[in-house]
């Protein structure tokens, strides 16, 4: 079972839709599944005693569904047969890399059928019913299971199988997957009030302050950015403001290409966009980096110059002990545009879907409201940084540690750039 969600669908539409036609016929739907099919069967190779087994095709079907913000997704079906002569104990592998760049939930189950399968590493039953109901409290951190080896024999009887080890989603994450549900279902109304319209503007407001209070859109490189140098509250502002002008800016750039073009961009182009903004944040460490190393380096040549005869009357005037310079206007646009550059898949979806449904504006102004969201908690983020910062300031053991505050600037920029080159790494080995 392959099941695509609504920007996946609109991608793969051109595929299936052969003749350009604008619709999809039924003997369309069943060539792409047969095509579908046998890539997956390539794509998920199967082993027994580590001699290859061949997968044989027995049926094939592809359908599409509504889905979010009136957008549809679809489902590819594949029933597979494999022989294989079992007179013994054996070892079986399978693995699933059909479509391995592609993020979101994987999982495997495993049944004995004249054959008993010992020490299951995987459930005997789908915890989502084969792809058709998803918790809705671990859709933010899906399962993903995508090869098992199985210790098999002749035999029958129940098997021992371990339960899936689903992760655990947090109290946010859970919130957001409910209000996502009855936000889309509001967008996706044939028919809206402008009660209603108004009420879908509040909820993607609300809907982005608390996507950017998942983890992630630079809220450790913003906490590293404002400890390391001297940030001030319009510093905090710069940023959310940069956030919510990229992030919507993104957004609409990327709906109205995939709207005008269903082949284009799609999750390569999202992992592209991550992979620039793990780079960005790395440009931001290293500039951190240079300017807390000259500022240190700086200190020192002026403490032996200065150390004995102006230690009074320059106690605080020189401010070295200030954590750093004050922050550049580049550095807080840059700041900003890594965390709003790569566009939220939720935000994508109801724009696209406003589009479909011929409200463009209407999803432009959702788009707006969910950056709004976004930078409300961002600017919100580096107040409370700024807050903080001050009333330790004020504590006796922060004043008596010069020496760790002449390190620390170093040690938030090295903070910053492996943020950065973690974030590029993990959008080169897939999909954010």
């Amino acid at each position: 079972m392959v099941d695509s969600a609504e920007i996946p669908t609109l991608q793969e539409r051109s595929a299936v839709d052969t003749d350009q036609d604008g619709a999809i016929s039924a003997p369309e739907s069943a060539r792409y599944a047969e095509r579908q099919c046998t890539a997956l069967a390539h794509a998920a190779p199967l082993t027994v005693e580590g001699a290859p087994v061949a997968w044989r095709t027995t049926y094939s079907s592809y359908a599409r569904h509504p889905g979010s913000a009136g957008l549809l997704t679809s489902r590819l079906t594949c029933r597979f047969t494999a022989s294989a002569t079992l007179t013994k104990a054996a070892r079986v592998h399978f693995a699933d890399t059909f479509r391995g760049d592609r993020i979101g939930w994987h999982e495997i189950t495993a049944v004995g059928d004249g054959v008993r399968i010992d020490r299951s590493p995987v459930p005997a039953r789908s915890v989502t019913g084969e792809l058709r109901h998803y918790p809705g409290d671990l859709l933010a951190s899906p399962l993903d299971v995508r090869s098992a080896t199985l210790d098999v024999r002749p035999g029958s009887g129940s098997s021992i199988a371990r339960p899936p080890g689903l992760p655990s989603a947090g109290i946010i994450a859970t919130a957001l997957g409910h209000l996502t549900a009855y936000f889309n279902s509001l967008v996706g109304a044939r028919h809206m009030s402008l009660g209603v319209g108004l009420l879908a503007v509040l909820l993607a407001t609300v809907l982005g302050a608390g996507h950017a209070a998942l983890p992630g859109h630079g809220k450790t490189v913003m906490a590293a950015y404002i400890a390391g140098r001297r940030g001030r509250i319009r510093d905090a502002v710069t940023v959310g403001a940069t956030v919510t002008l990229t992030h919507t800016g993104g957004v609409l750039i990327l709906g109205l290409l995939l709207s005008a073009s269903a082949a284009l961009a799609g999750e390569t182009l999202l992992a592209y966009l991550g992979v620039i903004s793990g780079l960005l944040v790395t440009a931001i460490g290293l500039g951190l980096l240079r300017t807390a190393w000259r500022s240190r380096s700086t200190h020192q040549v002026h403490g032996h110059g200065h150390g004995h005869g102006h230690g009074h009357g320059h106690g605080h005037g020189h401010g070295h002990e200030g954590g750093g310079e004050r922050l550049s206007k580049a550095g807080l646009i840059g700041l900003g545009l890594s965390g709003g550059l790569v566009p939220s898949p939720s935000a994508l979806v109801v724009l696209l879907g406003a589009i479909a449904l011929g409200r463009t504006v209407f999803g432009a102004c959702l788009v707006l409201a969910y950056g709004l969201g976004m930078a409300a908690t961002l600017t919100a983020a580096g107040l409370a940084l700024l807050r903080l910062r001050e009333m330790l300031g004020r504590t006796t053991l922060v004043r008596k540690a010069d020496r760790l505050s002449r390190i620390a600037p170093v040690a938030t920029a090295a903070l910053v750039i492996l943020v950065g080159l973690g974030l590029a790494v993990r959008s080169l080995n897939g999909p954010v």
